[in-house]
């Protein structure tokens, strides 16, 4: 198994590939690779019974294909946490080299991994991290830019990508924040936030990657 082959199937499992079918257009955007070079990827993994693909439909992940996802994510989240726990890594540095290091970290090593860390549940950028069974303890979770004006919440997730990640973190955003929306602007402007004690703005793009408790809105 070759690392390009598993980040097909982390990224399909990540894009809800283990429960429905998942569209070649919608793998190409995540993974910024030709369509015609997915759907020859695709056609690899289906042959090793990790997928099933349906003609102009998408694919979904076979019951080995989850597994092999599943353990993926495992091992990157929990390389994260050590990471920016212990060696004082940025959220962006923390993904890049979590990235190379999930490829490369048998069972034995993770779960060793995960008991030094003290069986942490997230990642630092709010992802939840699957267990030596596979569970995942999911929220209920709605992007910041669904909140209204006047509307608090408690951040809980932002997408791993690292232009995004270095600008949330020279804004100051944190998983655990309590935000407020104190206004936004028209035509998808910025949002003006008051964030713990202080008073930030961020983009629209920005919003609609940092996820927010649902149950937490008030």
């Amino acid at each position: 198994m070759t690392p390009q082959k598993e980040d097909y199937l982390k990224e399909l499992y990540k894009l809800g590939g283990s429960e429905h079918l998942t569209s070649n257009k919608q793998i190409s955007k995540a993974l910024k690779i030709a369509p015609a070079s997915v759907s020859e990827m695709l056609a690899k993994l289906s042959q090793e019974g990790l997928l099933i693909t349906e003609p102009y439909k998408g694919a979904k992940l076979t019951k080995e294909g989850r597994e092999i996802a599943i353990a993926l994510l495992r091992g990157h989240r929990l390389w994260e946490v050590f990471l920016i726990r212990h060696l004082g890594y940025s959220w962006s540095e923390a993904h890049e080299d979590a990235e190379l290091l999930e490829h490369i970290s048998p069972v034995r090593l993770t779960n060793r991994l995960e008991q030094f860390l003290n069986y942490p549940q997230y990642c630092p950028h709010g992802n939840a991290i699957p267990n030596q069974e596979g569970q995942m303890n999911e929220g209920s979770l709605i992007p910041l830019s669904a909140l209204a004006k006047g509307k608090s919440s408690v951040i809980k997730k932002v997408q791993e990508e690292k232009e995004l990640l270095d600008y949330l973190q020279i804004q100051g955003v944190q998983i655990g924040s309590h935000i407020t929306v104190v206004s936004v602007e028209d035509y998808e402007g910025p949002f003006t936030l008051v964030l713990d004690d202080k008073t930030i703005r961020i983009s629209h793009k920005a919003a609609c990657q940092i996820y927010v408790s649902a149950s937490e809105t008030t």
